[in-house]
């Protein structure tokens, strides 16, 4: 049986974060079950883009800074990281950090940004992977504490603790983990097998506010009102899905590839503790994709190919608010993007239906176009 903390939080007053942080840590056996003086402790933060806290992409500041205070005042030595979409550089990093106010809180309380941009590859005797490369700002800290922010995902439908961990891999390396696996079921399970090589000791979501719609950069900002934690990402995670109202809660990708693993993925084997959980039962949540790929299976080819655009879903570019940046461009997996006049394109038979682009768009220019006769097919 796991155990899963909920807090009630409806707002990011700073000292009801650090209220309800402590009490998470309290209901746990206190800071000093996870982390030893003179540890060196990676905080992996959600840092998608350099978008201001206020816009709830990223993990809040005043969440991070409860948990890094917390670690010092243990002795512990807690540094702030992870690898946003994109290129990975210390330009990049820094402009995040300023963004997201990152850089404020580090610079109030002296915790330490990571600016390493090297990589290493660690062995894992997984299913789908003998490997992973990860960023030395993982494989140098001798523990990580994941701070995840609950938002609804375009391609998995949502992303918490597990997704989160996505950030380990270093910058353009992320597509070629899409490009080998472009089956939403494959890619799940690299999750699944990336969450048990990083291995966090702790796991805190901060679903305060949050995003609902087509996450996780370009959906619609939601008060959730919750903090959750568990030292389990995938039973965490069973309880972000009960509580979007995804139903079951096996139908989430991760979760269904973290119960095929026998690893925890129903409420029935959850524990609960701290407050109430009320799920507010009108989140909107984007179809999983996968589902659509039943036609290249089930019919034949010439009716498949009839049939796809009336069921996949596909990007759109929105030309009035593409800003000719290249992000899209330089991190699309299978390179199906063209620049046309300084305006990205993509060209549909070269997708591969990851929603890289729409995910790493900070303008909102790249919509995720869902058919109608494929919504009704997959509900």
């Amino acid at each position: 049986m796991e155990t899963v903390i909920v807090k009630h939080c409806d707002n990011y007053d700073e000292r009801l974060v650090d209220k309800k942080i402590s009490q998470i840590f309290e209901e746990l056996g206190g800071i000093g079950s996870f982390v030893k003086p003179g540890q060196k402790v990676l905080l992996k933060v959600n840092l998608l883009m350099d978008k201001p806290a206020e816009a709830m992409v990223t993990t809040h500041p005043l969440v991070v800074k409860a948990v890094a205070k917390l670690v010092r005042d243990a002795g512990a030595n807690p540094v702030i990281g992870d690898s946003p979409g994109g290129p990975f550089s210390r330009i990049l990093l820094e402009r995040a950090y300023q963004k997201t106010g990152l850089k404020e809180i580090a610079e109030e309380t002296g915790i330490e940004l990571n600016y390493e941009i090297e990589q290493e590859k660690v062995s894992f005797d997984g299913k789908l992977n003998k490997s992973f490369v990860l960023g030395k700002f993982v494989t140098d800290a001798e523990l990580v504490i994941n701070l995840a922010k609950l938002k609804t995902h375009g391609l998995t439908m949502m992303t918490g603790a597990v997704k989160n961990l996505f950030g380990t891999v270093p910058g353009l390396l992320k597509a070629e983990y899409h490009l080998k696996m472009p089956r939403l079921a494959d890619f799940s399970e690299m999750l699944v097998e990336l969450a048990l090589c990083v291995n966090p000791v702790l796991n805190i979501v901060d679903g305060i506010w949050g995003m609902e719609g087509e996450g996780p950069s370009a959906g619609r900002i939601r008060q959730f009102s919750y903090l959750f934690a568990g030292s389990s990402a995938f039973a965490v995670d069973t309880v972000l899905a009960y509580f979007l109202g995804i139903n079951p809660v096996n139908r989430a990708p991760v979760i269904d590839a973290a119960r095929k693993r026998g690893l925890c993925s129903s409420m029935e084997e959850i524990r609960l503790i701290g407050d109430e959980l009320i799920p507010p039962g009108d989140v909107e949540i984007p179809l999983p994709v996968e589902n659509s790929n039943l036609i290249d299976r089930r019919l034949p080819e010439g009716v498949s190919r009839i049939l796809e655009p009336l069921l996949k879903p596909r990007p759109v570019f929105l030309p009035e608010k593409c800003t000719g940046c290249r992000v899209c461009y330089q991190s699309c997996p299978p390179q199906a993007i063209r620049m046309n006049h300084q305006k990205a394109e993509v060209v549909l038979d070269e997708c591969i239906r990851c929603f890289c682009c729409q995910e790493l768009c900070k303008y909102q220019a790249v919509k995720i176009k869902r058919p109608l006769l494929g919504k009704i097919l997959t509900k």
